[in-house]
C-alpha cells in the first residue's frame, strides 16, 4: 500500500535538509526525506543526513584547516618570545575526533529534522513516475510513497580523470579520512580548483610534502587575477611544490607499495615520473542524478553535465518534481542550496513565488591564508559593465608578521563603477578574509558606494579597516560590456557569478 505526502525528498543534504524541516515545521506540510545509510565515503549506497557539507566537505575540511595551521602558529610563536615548540601531529588521533565530531552531527541533522515532525526513511530513493518515489532499503525491502511534489536534493559526487590507473588515487571522501600517509611522505594533489587548494594548505600544515598538480598557469580559475597569483606565491613560501602547466597521464603501483604519478608539462614539452604516498585528484564533482528513474519521470537533465534541468524557481519540466543544489549545478555551495530549499518551500507551500537571488554571493577559498570574494572580478566588470571601473590595492603586512617575520603580504582589492560610484566588487587573500568578507557581502547586498566605505570609520589597529581607509584608485579601466548599472536588479539579465 503506498503512503502520500505532500512532499517527499530525496537527499537529507543541506538543502534538502533546509526545504523539507520549513515545509513540515513552517507550513504543516506532510514531509518525508530519504537518505543513505551514514558513512564518511559516499558511494551508491552510503550517504547521511548533513550530505557533503557536514560529512565530507565544509565541515571535516574546516577541522582539517584548523589542525593544519597549527605548524604555522608554533613556528610563529617564536618571534614572540615562546620557545618553538611543535611535536609531528597525530594525525590518527585528528581524524579520529574528526569522525567523532562528524559522526555527532550526523545525527543532529536526523534530529532537525524529526522535531520538525519530518518522516526519516533510510535507503535509496528512485522516482517511478512524477508521483512516486520507491525506496530501495539496505536490507532488500522496498516502499512505495505517494507524493503531490517530489524534491530532487541527491547533491554531487567527486570524479576522477580517465587516464590509466586512476583508480590508484583517492578523491577528497577519501581525504578526510586519511590516516595512513608516513609522517613527510609525499603526496600530489591533481587539480586548481579551491579543493586542491585547500587540501594542498591542510597536507603541508600536516608535514607532509606535497605536489600540485596543475593543467593551467594558475589555480582557482574564475577567481580574481591578481588574488590567484597572491595565492600561488603563498603556497610557494610554504613549501607547497605547484607544478603549472602539467597533465597527470597515469598511476602505477610501484615496488614500494607507493603510487608513481606519471605526467607531461607543456612547458617543457617532456614528461616525468613523481614518485608519491597517495594521489589525489580535485578534478571536479559531477551531479548526483544516476540510477534514480529521473529520465523513466521524464525530468530533463543537461546533456553534457547530467544536472537536472529547472527555472527560476528550481522547478524542472515536470510539474510534480524540483530540484535544488549541487544537482542542479547552478551555484554549488551550501549557503546558497539553503537559499533555494527556503524559496522553494515560499514557492511550493507558502503562496509567494520566490526566485533564489544569485547576486552578490560571497564565498571563501580557505587556501593558508584564505581568499575571501564578493561581487564581479575586473575582468568580469569590463566584460559586463559600460563606462569606467575604478581599483582600489591595498597590499601590507600583517601586523603579527612584523614580529613573526613570516613573509606573507594581504592582498585586497575593491572595484567601483565611476559613473555610480557603487562597489561591484571585493576581494581579498590573508588572515581572516572569510570572516570580513560576510560583512562586505552585506554591503554589496545593500548596493554600498566607495562614498559609504569612506565614511565608515575604521577598526584599529586591524586589518578589515584598510577597507574604510583606500583613498586613491590603483587605476582606471575602461569597460566596455553591456549594462550600464552594476547590480541591484536596475538592469534586466544582469546576473553576478563571480563565485
Amino acid at each position: 500500500m503506498s503512503e502520500e505526502y505532500d512532499l517527499v525528498t530525496i537527499g537529507a543534504g543541506s538543502g534538502g535538509v533546509r526545504a523539507s524541516r520549513l515545509a513540515a515545521g513552517t507550513y504543516g506540510a506532510k514531509v518525508a526525506v530519504i537518505e543513505l545509510p551514514f558513512g564518511f565515503v559516499s558511494s551508491e549506497t552510503v550517504g547521511g543526513a548533513g550530505g557533503t557539507c557536514v560529512i565530507r566537505g565544509c565541515v571535516p575540511k574546516k577541522l582539517l584547516v584548523y589542525a593544519s595551521q597549527f605548524a604555522e602558529e608554533f613556528a610563529d610563536a617564536e618571534g614572540f618570545g615562546w620557545a618553538p615548540t611543535a611535536p609531528p601531529p597525530d594525525v590518527k588521533k585528528l581524524i579520529a575526533r574528526k569522525a567523532k565530531e562528524v559522526a555527532r552531527l550526523n545525527g543532529v541533522y536526523g534530529q532537525i529534522l524529526s522535531r520538525a515532525g519530518v518522516e526519516v526513511i533510510e535507503g535509496r530513493g528512485v522516482v517511478l513516475d512524477p508521483h512516486t518515489v520507491e525506496v530501495r532499503a539496505t536490507d532488500g525491502s522496498v516502499r512505495q510513497l505517494k507524493a503531490k511534489n517530489i524534491l530532487l536534493a541527491t547533491g554531487g559526487r567527486a570524479v576522477k580523470p580517465g587516464i590509466p590507473g586512476a583508480e590508484l588515487g583517492i578523491t577528497s571522501d577519501e581525504a578526510l579520512v586519511l590516516d595512513n600517509v608516513p609522517a613527510g611522505g609525499t603526496i600530489a594533489i591533481v587539480g586548481a580548483g579551491y579543493i586542491a587548494v585547500e587540501f594542498a594548505g591542510i597536507f603541508r600544515g600536516l608535514g607532509y610534502d606535497v605536489h600540485l598538480i596543475v593543467r593551467g598557469t594558475s589555480p582557482l580559475r574564475g577567481f580574481d587575477e591578481e588574488c590567484r597569483q597572491v595565492v600561488s606565491e603563498n603556497m610557494a613560501k610554504r613549501g607547497i611544490q605547484c607544478r603549472f602547466q602539467t597533465n597527470p597521464t597515469k598511476l602505477e603501483r610501484n615496488a614500494d607499495g607507493g603510487i608513481d604519478l606519471h605526467y607531461y608539462n607543456n612547458e617543457e614539452q617532456a614528461g616525468g615520473i613523481l614518485k608519491c604516498a597517495q594521489v589525489m585528484f580535485a578534478t571536479g564533482r559531477k551531479p548526483n542524478t544516476r540510477g534514480i528513474g529521473l529520465e523513466d519521470a521524464g525530468v530533463q537533465l543537461d546533456e553534457k553535465t547530467k544536472a537536472v534541468k529547472v527555472d527560476q524557481y528550481s522547478h524542472t519540466n515536470v510539474p510534480s518534481i524540483w530540484a535544488i543544489g549541487d544537482c542542479t549545478d547552478r551555484m554549488n555551495l551550501t549557503p546558497v542550496a539553503l537559499m533555494e530549499g527556503k524559496a522553494l518551500v515560499a514557492t511550493l507551500f507558502g503562496g509567494k513565488p520566490t526566485v533564489p537571488d544569485y547576486e552578490n554571493v560571497p564565498t571563501a577559498v580557505f587556501s593558508q591564508p584564505p581568499l575571501g570574494t564578493v561581487g564581479l572580478t575586473e575582468q568580469q566588470a569590463i566584460e559586463r559593465l559600460r563606462g569606467d571601473i575604478d581599483i582600489y590595492i591595498s597590499k601590507f603586512k600583517p601586523m603579527k608578521n612584523t614580529l613573526s617575520g613570516r613573509d606573507e603580504r594581504t592582498f585586497m582589492k575593491m572595484i567601483v563603477h565611476v559613473q555610480t560610484n557603487r562597489v561591484v566588487g571585493c576581494h581579498m587573500v590573508g588572515p581572516d578574509a572569510a570572516e570580513i568578507m560576510q560583512g562586505l557581502g552585506v554591503a554589496l547586498k545593500c548596493n554600498a558606494t566607495k562614498a559609504q566605505f569612506d565614511s565608515c570609520v575604521g577598526i584599529h589597529p586591524s586589518a578589515a579597516e584598510e577597507w574604510v581607509t583606500m583613498s586613491s584608485p590603483a587605476r582606471r579601466v575602461a569597460c566596455s560590456g553591456k549594462y550600464a548599472e552594476p547590480a541591484g536588479g536596475e538592469v534586466p539579465g544582469y546576473k553576478s557569478d563571480a563565485c
